[in-house]
């Protein structure tokens, strides 16, 4: 068995050597997620799911949408995020290269939130002077000191916001998960709370796929939460935007902003993801081919063009700016066969 870290979650792979499954993805093998095809890979339902929602027209009284999008209080130009990636400056064979201070980059010239994944404290430092608003995003660990010295450090470098994925106790052996030789552990509801108040900052619950944990984390005094699997960690996980609706009316009151994510790969899809009632999505795979490939000016032009799909989808549906979604305009097609 051969472990690898991937560096868009931050997880670690075992991968079965007799098993391999070729990767439409650029970069060293390992990189990037692949999506196996199998029954048990929840990104094969995630990719049906999205595929078979349909969109009417609302054309009559139709105008030009603003993408304008307050999160924690800030204004950015779309409801499009970059989702916490991690590690990518380690794995280019071009040592030059720092991806994530070209996404940093990118997302600041776009005025887009920029979220990071797992790095230590020095890489994260670095990453952030090159950049805009970012959420940090920090992992379960077992040292629970490690957890509260890079929630502060986020705090002091100036995030927006930080949070936890909370979807990465597990590990494939069905133990707590050991990434980049740093055991991870549980997190109770009162761990939960005690991250909530460690900074003053919102914090945001990575990982919720469910209404029982949607509330958990809204009582343990959570500001967001990101609806995810995790690009499919949990085997045959539930769409993400399945269980969007029930968490959004679960929520409703609260004043929690909901962030999506899930493969969201164009801005049709994100589209899908507001209508259904996310405040916000991250995008992750969506840029990250791009992003690895040929930098910062290319990640900068997708998500330009993200954004004209999303908003040319608004214009085809009447929806005026990014408080106006309107779920009904939807339809599922479930008669569509799913190859």
């Amino acid at each position: 068995m051969n472990e690898k870290n991937d560096a868009v979650t931050g997880a670690s792979l075992i991968e079965n050597q007799e098993e391999k499954v070729k990767s439409p993805w650029p970069g060293p093998k390992g990189m990037i997620p692949v999506t196996s095809g199998r029954a048990d890979d929840a990104n094969v339902h995630n990719r049906a799911y999205l595929d078979n929602i349909l969109v009417e027209m609302r054309l009559l009284d139709s105008v030009e949408p603003d993408l304008t999008t307050e999160i924690f209080g800030k204004k950015y130009a779309s409801p499009l995020t970059l989702a916490a990636v991690s590690h990518l400056n380690k794995v280019l064979p071009d040592k030059t290269r720092k991806p994530m201070q070209e996404k940093a980059r990118a997302a600041k010239n776009t005025n887009t939130l920029n979220w990071i994944g797992m790095e230590s404290n020095e890489e994260y430092a670095e990453i952030v002077k090159e950049g805009g608003d970012t959420v940090r995003i920090v992992k379960p660990y077992a040292d629970h000191d490690k957890i509260m010295g890079e929630l502060k450090q986020a705090e002091e470098l100036g995030a927006v916001a930080v949070g936890m994925d909370i979807d990465h106790v597990p590990g494939d052996n069905g133990k707590y998960d050991v990434v980049d030789g740093i055991p991870l552990g549980p997190i109770s509801f009162s761990n939960l709370e005690k991250y909530v108040h460690a900074v003053k900052l919102p914090f945001v619950a990575k990982g919720v796929l469910s209404v029982r944990d949607a509330v958990k984390a809204r009582d343990a005094g959570a500001e967001a939460i990101v609806v995810s699997h995790h690009h499919g960690r949990v085997p045959f996980g539930v769409p993400p935007l399945k269980v969007l609706p029930a968490i959004k009316q679960a929520l409703n009151g609260s004043g929690m902003t909901i962030f999506v994510d899930g493969s969201l790969m164009t801005g049709y899809d994100a589209y899908k993801a507001l209508a259904l009632g996310a405040d916000a999505v991250l995008i992750g795979r969506g840029i990250l081919s791009e992003l690895l490939k040929d930098g910062q000016k290319a990640t900068e032009d997708k998500i330009k063009k993200m954004n004209e799909q999303l908003a040319q989808m608004m214009l085809y549906t009447g929806v005026r700016d990014t408080k106006s979604f309107d779920p009904s305009v939807l339809h599922f097609d479930y008669d569509r066969k799913m190859k």
